[in-house]
């Protein structure tokens, strides 16, 4: 452990500082958690499976002396369809364009293939700092959470390269997710804000709709349909001659699968899977937004669009 989060300045105070990070980890890793509890809102989807965020939402996290923008990167994994080989690309752009990495390892499992892969893939940028971010420490005793710190550190010295910090965090009791932006910030680049304060994701706001009415049409169907549902939201428009105080968004979105035999998974017998759906992503879509909304679903079948580049072009990847 470096002391790379010590930089005072006697004589004057320290300069403000903004930049981008971003938190890279196997599935259920906690990424998704840390970027809600920092920024304070849930803008990042939280799930169970690889490959469910897919697009780069990001968090702001606004501090008097720093401005840290958490971009939300989707997992890297071995591709097995195109979608996959694009995702990949996708992430290493990203790890090569921030300031500085975050890789989450929870303190409960044990150090696997999957976290020494993508430790071998960040081992080959350079020069980007990264930070080893120890999640859920909440689940386990002291022990435990020393021997998985002494792997972590291990990890990085196999690979040839040095943690900028190894950070243990809980973000259930949230005492120490103030400490990784303490020590996140001083990784980054000197300079003004990036982003008007308020802002909170730049991500536009029907695409995290999207996300959330995805995330709501994988729960409990994850095992069957793991990732071959998109979500498009076609319309967002405020219903006419509505009283002032009483507004309402119609919001009309599309939730492709790739075969109809999936169909009947997603809209459940007499369409009340899907009704769920919509009541379930309609709450968290209100909590976003901060309106009353009304949500017009359909479920359409857009063939093999995991593996169609047209397809994948038209649902936004």
């Amino acid at each position: 452990m470096n002391g790379m989060s010590v930089r005072t300045q006697p004589t004057e105070s320290a300069p403000h500082r903004a930049g981008f990070a971003c938190f890279v980890g196997r599935p259920n890793a906690g990424k998704s958690t840390l970027t809600n509890a920092l920024v304070g809102q849930k803008v990042a989807i939280t799930s169970n499976r690889p490959q469910t965020t897919r697009h780069t939402v990001r968090g702001i996290v606004h501090r008097p002396d720093a401005q840290l923008i958490l971009v939300d990167t989707p997992g890297l994994h071995k591709p097995r369809t195109l979608l996959g080989e694009r995702l990949n690309d996708v992430v290493r752009a990203t790890w090569a364009e921030v300031d500085v990495i975050g890789f989450c390892l929870p303190a409960d499992q044990k150090l696997g293939p999957g976290d020494r892969f993508i430790a071998k893939e960040l081992a080959g940028i350079r020069k980007t700092p990264k930070v080893a971010i120890v999640t859920k420490t909440d689940l386990v005793d002291s022990k435990t959470l020393a021997e998985q710190l002494i792997a972590v550190d291990r990890l990085a010295q196999e690979l040839g390269f040095e943690w900028a910090e190894i950070i243990p965090v809980s973000v259930v009791g949230g005492k120490q997710v103030q400490l990784v932006a303490d020590l996140l910030v001083p990784l980054l680049p000197e300079g003004p804000a990036l982003y008007p304060e308020g802002d909170l994701t730049d991500e536009p706001e029907q695409v995290m709709v999207a996300e959330l009415i995805r995330e709501a049409a994988l729960e409990g169907v994850r095992d069957e349909l793991p990732h071959s549902i998109a979500v498009v939201v076609e319309e967002m428009i405020p219903r006419e001659n509505r009283p002032k105080d009483r507004p309402l968004l119609d919001i009309h979105a599309n939730v492709y699968i790739e075969r109809s035999s999936q169909k009947g998974i997603i809209i459940g017998p007499k369409g009340q899977r899907l009704k769920e759906v919509g009541t379930k992503s309609r709450k968290h879509i209100e909590a976003l937004l901060g309106t009353p909304v009304f949500l017009d679903l359909h479920v359409k079948v857009a063939k093999d669009w995991q593996r169609d580049p047209k397809q994948l072009r038209k649902l936004g990847f």
